[in-house]
């Protein structure tokens, strides 16, 4: 059992507790039928609106048939079991943290597909008629700050590992 570190352990229990929050807010938005009321405002720059996702991110890839909807589920649940080997590879939580955060997300957003044949989105934050972003769920941004976690990471680590290599001499680089 060595293989499965406390961080790595860690790390599976934050990307559950995604799924399973994530699918309890789904459930709750499916049990007030908001799909029948299509807007609740619950703030001047926050309400829950009713959105069918058929597509990834943008609208992009948009599963129109049953044979795009299991493609899609299947390219999606190919990039999870991508993630949970590189989350099992880790050992340090910093870089286990963003791995799972982006797990735990793919795994709701592949539950929906299966049950639904769409993701559920619900969360609309507008400020007037601007919203900076598309209508969202716990998985979408769950997913997304697990990204930009694991590109700032990249960044500042390569611009560190630069700033060594530029002191050192020919014959060690």
């Amino acid at each position: 059992m060595k293989f499965l570190t406390r961080n790595r352990l860690i790390g599976l229990a934050l990307a559950l507790a995604i799924f399973l929050v994530d699918q309890w807010i789904k459930a709750w938005v499916v049990a007030i039928k908001l799909r029948e009321l299509q807007v609740i405002e619950l703030i001047p720059f926050f309400r829950l609106t009713w959105v069918e996702n058929y597509g990834v991110s943008l609208g992009l890839l948009t599963a129109n048939s049953l044979e795009m909807r299991l493609g899609l589920i299947l390219l999606t649940l190919g990039i999870a079991c991508v993630v949970l080997v590189w989350l099992l590879r880790e050992k340090h939580w910093w870089d286990i943290a963003p791995l799972a955060l982006v797990l735990g997300g793919a795994m709701g957003n592949i539950r929906d597909r299966v049950n639904f044949g769409f993701v559920v989105d619900y969360a609309d934050l507008h400020f007037g008629d601007f919203r900076p972003f598309l209508v969202f769920n716990l998985a979408d941004a769950a997913i997304t700050i697990g990204v930009l976690i694991i590109l700032a990471r990249s960044f500042l680590s390569r611009e560190k590992r630069g700033d060594e290599d530029a002191g050192a001499k020919p014959s060690e680089i």
